[in-house]
């Protein structure tokens, strides 16, 4: 037998794994993460605080003047209670404004702001899908924007609904469908808005002339046009009537025929799912040259 020292045999070779791509979900919620404390702490929240401090600033005159008078509001002669103040607030100041201005501002700049800043390129090199930026960001502005409306709309509610003898707790119900309400409108505004910010060039000029020209004259006008505005599915979703018997009912008599709720918010749902499928699209296909 040979005495000659044995050859170790090589130890087998581990294969070297590739890193695995983190999920979309995964990667959405790292994105809001770090888009959320951003949002917060921006100029824009600086320009939200001021809109949403705007109804509250005027529900405490209302409730002043209420104090001092003791006939409460009238309107044409006629005594008008708390809920329908409050209704009137909803439909004028944050349907028809605040909540189409807060999906402007914020969905067409979820992936603007960052060519603007030359960081999306720091975002696309990260080990995740290119859609999961936009997703994060599109949910970081739905949690900015509702946990700041809706503390806002209930200020408002309790300033307002007491006035002119109105029972708080006969118009709760009413206050939480509104709240619901509002959130369907911040989610089906800011996800169209995404996708005007991701496939047109001048994003924000768009955003205010769909929001402020085309959908209040669409709506004035009889035909199918109005089917292509969020606004005309949202209006469905009030549960406040107007007083007939006043001027302000002439403001909103555009608002007369309305669809179903549960066609309302199917559609709603449906623009807000293919919104965002398109602006995710967007994003994975285009090339982002920053300018020097």
């Amino acid at each position: 037998m040979s005495d000659a020292p044995r050859t170790p045999h090589p130890a087998p070779r581990t294969p070297h794994l590739a890193p695995r791509t983190p999920s979309v979900l995964a990667s959405t919620m790292r994105i809001f993460d770090l888009s959320l404390g951003q949002m917060l702490w921006s100029r824009r929240s600086v320009f939200l605080g001021l809109l949403l401090g705007a109804p509250v600033f005027l529900a405490v005159i209302l409730r002043i003047v209420d104090t001092l008078h003791a006939s409460g509001f009238r309107v044409n002669g006629a005594a008008v209670g708390g809920s329908t103040i409050f209704g009137m607030t909803i439909w004028l100041l944050f349907i028809r404004f605040i909540v189409p201005v807060l999906g402007v501002f914020y969905g067409t700049s979820l992936i603007a702001d960052e060519v603007e800043d030359k960081t999306i390129t720091y975002l696309f090199t990260r080990p995740i899908p290119r859609r999961a930026v936009l997703f994060g960001k599109y949910v970081a502005y739905l949690a900015c924007t509702v946990l700041l409306v809706l503390p806002s709309v209930m200020l408002v509610f309790f300033l307002i609904v007491p006035t002119g003898g109105g029972s708080i707790g006969a118009a709760f119900p009413a206050l939480v469908a509104d709240l619901g309400m509002l959130a369907v409108g911040l989610a089906a505004y800011g996800a169209v808005f995404a996708l005007v910010g991701t496939r047109l060039k001048r994003p924000l000029v768009v955003g205010l002339v769909f929001a402020f020209g085309w959908e209040p004259a669409v709506l004035l006008f009889p035909g199918y046009l109005k089917r292509l505005t969020v606004a005309y599915y949202l209006q469905a979703l009030v549960t406040h009537e107007m007083p007939q018997d006043s001027a302000v009912s002439l403001l909103l008599q555009v608002f007369h025929e309305v669809p179903s709720v549960a066609t309302s918010l199917l559609v709603l749902v449906a623009i807000v799912a293919a919104a965002l499928w398109l602006s995710g699209r967007a994003v994975e296909q285009r090339e982002y040259v920053l300018e020097q």
